[in-house]
Formats: C-alpha cells, sequence, structure tokens
C-alpha cells in the first residue's frame, strides 16, 4: 500500500519512508518524524502514534487534526496532507515547510536578538490560527517549528483544536483535560470559572517565551494538581529577575501574557506581534529595549464581556469559607444557594473550584429533573457516575488505590453502589449478589453503604464537594440521604452544596422543613440567598 501516494512529489510507501527518518521528537502519545530517503529530495513531516496499541483518543487526535487540514496553511503551519495506518500503527503525513522543533533547543537562555525575531515569527503564525477561527489549545515548544536565521516559524498538534470561540472546561482531573499541563492557562484547567477562548493561547505562548528568554518553565511541580495551583494562583518570578540580562520590557512583555486573568493579558496576537516589533526596533537601533507603553495596538476585533462575577463577593467568601472548615476542621456541612431562576447560583458555586485546588478536592455535581422526580437518587447517581469516570482515567497506581479503599469501604454490600453507579464495578470489579431485606430495612442499609462509599471520596486529603442543583425538585430518597449525611458524625470532609429556586420553595416544602430538622440536630447549614443586584452596581458600566 503506498500510503504516500498524491503527496507532492514523494511517492514512497511509509514503511520505506520511515527507513530514512529522523525522529525530532518523542513523547508517551507520538512520535514526529522527518523523512528524507534515498533518491527523493522533498521531505514529509509524519507524526506517528507511540504505541501498536494507541489509546482511542491518540487517534481520534490524529483524525481531527486531518479534518482540519483545509483551515491550515503552509505558510504558518505544518499542513496535513494525509492519514494513515499500517501494521498497527496510525500516521499523520504533514508538509514540511523546513525549521527544528522549537523544544530542543531551550538548553540554554536565547540571545535578544534570536528571541525577537523568533518570538515575532510565532505570534504571527499563531494570529493567522486565530484569524481562521481556531483555537489551538496546545500552544508549547513541541508544537513550534521554527528557523531562527529568518525568524519564520509554523505551528502543528492542532489535534485538540477548537472551532468554537469560547468554550468551558469541567474541572476534571489535571491528567485527564486535554492539553499540556506545564504550558495550560488557568481558564483551560477547569478551575477558574472561566471561558477557553484565544486568550488561553496567548497564555501558553507566554510560557514558551518564558522558557525561551530563562531556559526554564516559569513552573514546576512533581504533582500535577500542585503545578494546576500554580497556574492559578501563584505568580512567577519575573524573567528580568531570574537571568541576568533580560530587558526589563521584555520581562514586562512575558509577565502580561501570563496574567492569570485572560482581560489583562495581551488580547490579540497581532497586538503582541506589534509590541514584538518594537522592541526588535529598539534593539537593532540600540543594542537594548528600550521602555514603551504595552497594549498600545493590542485591538480585537470581537467584541468581549469581561467574564467577571460583580455583586457576589459576600456570598462567594461564605462559600470558600465553608470549604475551608470542611477542610481543615473535618466536619460535614450543608449550604444552599437560593434565588430566582437565573440569577447566578450555579456561577456562584462555581466559583469554588479556585479553592478546591490546595487541598486537592473532589468536586461532583448533578442536577434534578422537574421529569424523574419519581426516580431515586437519579441526580446523586449522575453526580458520582461523572466522579468515577474522572478517577478511572487517573495513572493505574491511583485507581489501585481508589480499588482497595472502595473494596475495604463497602465489603460485601458493593453490588449495591453498583446498581447505583455502575462505572464502580471497573474499579471494584464483580460483586455479590445484594441480599434482600426487608423493606422497612432496606433503606437505612442503604443509606449506611452510601456513607461509606462516600467516606472514600471525602476524606482529609481530598475533602469533597458535592454540588446538587435545582434542589426544588428533589425527590424524597435522595431528600433522607442529605438529611442522613448531614447530621450523621461519621461523615467528614463532605461540602454538600444545593442551588433551588426560593420561590418555588415554601416553608411546607419538603427541603425546607428538612433544613429546619437539620439545624434542630445541630447539624451544620446556612443558606445563602441571592438578591438582584443593587442599582449602584451598574454604575459606571
Amino acid at each position: 500500500m503506498d500510503v504516500l501516494e498524491g503527496v507532492g512529489d514523494v511517492h514512497l510507501a511509509l514503511q520505506e519512508a520511515l527507513a530514512h527518518a529522523r525522529a525530532l521528537q518523542r513523547d508517551g502519545e507520538y512520535v514526529l518524524f522527518r523523512t528524507n530517503a534515498e533518491g527523493h529530495a522533498n521531505t514529509v513531516l509524519v507524526v506517528a502514534t507511540a504505541s501498536e496499541q494507541p489509546q482511542p483518543r491518540s487517534i481520534e487526535r490524529l483524525k481531527h487534526e486531518y479534518a482540519l487540514r483545509d483551515s491550515l496553511d503552509p505558510g504558518w503551519a505544518a499542513k496535513p496532507l494525509k492519514l494513515a495506518e499500517q501494521h498497527g500503527r496510525n500516521f499523520l503525513v504533514l508538509a514540511d515547510q523546513g525549521g527544528e522543533l522549537l523544544s530542543g533547543m531551550l538548553d540554554k537562555p536565547w540571545d535578544t536578538g534570536a528571541f525577537l525575531r523568533v518570538a515575532i515569527g510565532i505570534s504571527v503564525a499563531l494570529g493567522r490560527v486565530h484569524a481562521r477561527g481556531l483555537i489551538h489549545k496546545d500552544v508549547k515548544p513541541d508544537h513550534t517549528l521554527v528557523e531562527p536565521a529568518t525568524g519564520a516559524a509554523w505551528l502543528t498538534g492542532f489535534g485538540i483544536a477548537s472551532r468554537l470561540a469560547r468554550e468551558r472546561q469541567a474541572p476534571d482531573l489535571p491528567e485527564t483535560i486535554a492539553g499540556t499541563l506545564a504550558y495550560m492557562s488557568p481558564e483551560q484547567t477547569g478551575r477558574m470559572n472561566r471561558s477557553v477562548d484565544a486568550r488561553s493561547d496567548l497564555y501558553a505562548l507566554g510560557v514558551t517565551f518564558y522558557q525561551m528568554l530563562t531556559g526554564v518553565l516559569p513552573f514546576t511541580a512533581s504533582d500535577p494538581m500542585e503545578l494546576v495551583h500554580c497556574h492559578i494562583a501563584r505568580s512567577p518570578q519575573a524573567p528580568a529577575e531570574r537571568v541576568r540580562g533580560v530587558s526589563q520590557q521584555l520581562s514586562a512583555l512575558v509577565m502580561k501574557l501570563l496574567a492569570k486573568s485572560a482581560e489583562d493579558r495581551y488580547q490579540t496576537a497581532a497586538g503582541l506581534a506589534a509590541d514584538l516589533r518594537c522592541c526588535l526596533a529598539s534593539f537593532e537601533a540600540t543594542g537594548s529595549v528600550g521602555p514603551f507603553a504595552l497594549g498600545a495596538h493590542d485591538m480585537s476585533d470581537q467584541l468581549r464581556i469581561p467574564e467577571r462575577l460583580y455583586g457576589r463577593e459576600r456570598e462567594v467568601r461564605a462559600l470558600l469559607a465553608a470549604f475551608a472548615r470542611v477542610a481543615a476542621q473535618g466536619h460535614c456541612e450543608l449550604v444552599l444557594v437560593s434565588g430566582y431562576s437565573g440569577i447566578g447560583k450555579s456561577s456562584v458555586v462555581n466559583e469554588l473550584h479556585k479553592c478546591i485546588v490546595p487541598p486537592r478536592g473532589l468536586f461532583a455535581a448533578g442536577k434534578f429533573d422537574q421529569y424523574q422526580r419519581d426516580v431515586p437518587y437519579a441526580t446523586l447517581a449522575q453526580a458520582f457516575r461523572a466522579l468515577v469516570r474522572q478517577l478511572l482515567a487517573g495513572s493505574e497506581a491511583d485507581i489501585v488505590l481508589w480499588r482497595a479503599a472502595l473494596v475495604d469501604a463497602l465489603g460485601v454490600n458493593g453490588q449495591l453502589m453498583v446498581n447505583l453507579v455502575p462505572e464502580l464495578e471497573l474499579l471494584i470489579g464483580p460483586q455479590p449478589p445484594i441480599t434482600e431485606l426487608p423493606a422497612h430495612e432496606a433503606q437505612s442499609h442503604f443509606q449506611r453503604v452510601f456513607r461509606r462509599m462516600v467516606g472514600v471520596f471525602a476524606r482529609a486529603e481530598h475533602p469533597l464537594a458535592l454540588f446538587l442543583d435545582d434542589l426544588q425538585w428533589l425527590d424524597r430518597a435522595t431528600l433522607d440521604l442529605i438529611e442522613h449525611l448531614v447530621v450523621h458524625e461519621e461523615v467528614r470532609h463532605l461540602l454538600l452544596l444545593g442551588a433551588y429556586r426560593d420561590n418555588e420553595v415554601g416553608p411546607a416544602h419538603p427541603l425546607a422543613r428538612m433544613l429546619a430538622r437539620v439545624r434542630e440536630a445541630g447539624g451544620g447549614a446556612q443558606d445563602i440567598p441571592l438578591a438582584p443586584l443593587a442599582r449602584r452596581m451598574w454604575r459606571g458600566c
């Protein structure tokens, strides 16, 4: 099979091509080759799956990149030419315009002139990507080909690129988030309650520039969650403070790219390229980069409304304080956020994601459906199924630990929880059949086993926040189970969060009566009402 047939002037079987190939880059998923077979002047780049039994996601990313071929131009991207499969391995053939991978040139800090020429080239290439309506989502040196002599640059690695102008990343485990954690913007980690857009690529480019100027990454950590915390909460040491000879102006430019909030970064790659050209002109004229106002030419052609939460500081502080108590003291607390539909209850709760990172907390969420009120525990099942799927995507070592903890906690009652959360069977294996109990005993037995399962996820080393939305439609079985969890002294390091429409929950509603009973029993419970924003909040907007 001639898998390269039709690719320019190159008419070689893939096996022959790779026999003459030079590996440019290897990681756990892919190997990047440059072919240069005898008797053929043209070369191509080949991205191959590293394993003969690759993960399905690895194949899907190659297919996704190939599907974008009509949107990519060889002037600024390694354009996909052919997708192939041979001997169990999958291959993506790319046009080769030249250059070497930037990742192979980062063993020491770059000189200012060389840095500026290449940085301009990369910024222009990224601007072309954004002009085509794409967000790359994985900008890094391994996906950047450059020619230092000319400053030319080409991007590759479009396997997770998005055509959406803005999208939300769920707060999954760091190991399961698409992208490369060392270069990932705060919002792309899913823990900022903010959308991912083109400015996320500019943050990743800032990490790349930082590495070029200093020879090191702005953040390093042995634990993925610690690295997430660095991106969302810690400021890196400025390049000028880290490496002698880096100008203050270049250092400030990179730190602007690395701003935690997208609104504080460069808004466009074109605006960044304009400032880099000013730096280069100053350097070529005087031998140094003089000061000037950054961002003077950084004007976006898109209207972006800032994604900031206004007027809810008090409510957010109360929520964060509750989680801090749960994490530090180990108590179980119930916090209910109430208000009209659309007033921002979920937005307030989602601000919790940033607070969860330092104690390595877990977050699970489910939403009640007014048409499924007769299905007991359906929303709890939804929340824990999503949580278990996250865990199954983690490392094998972590899966072994979760399996041991769950088997120990559930004992012979595992099938009861598997019936509720089918994904659990992938963790703990087939379980013995359930022993039938009289109706009056079955509910208390279920609550006891569920409590033990929750105790595996909610621990001092990883407290659990469980968010149940639209509580005005909750079923009676779930209501009783929530009450059981809140008042039972064995339940620790659990924050139960609920949101409901207060205009649909009166004093006679089961939720209101349950909340009164919890308070009478001495359980930790509070209600955070959300009122419409006061008129003064809109002044000056």
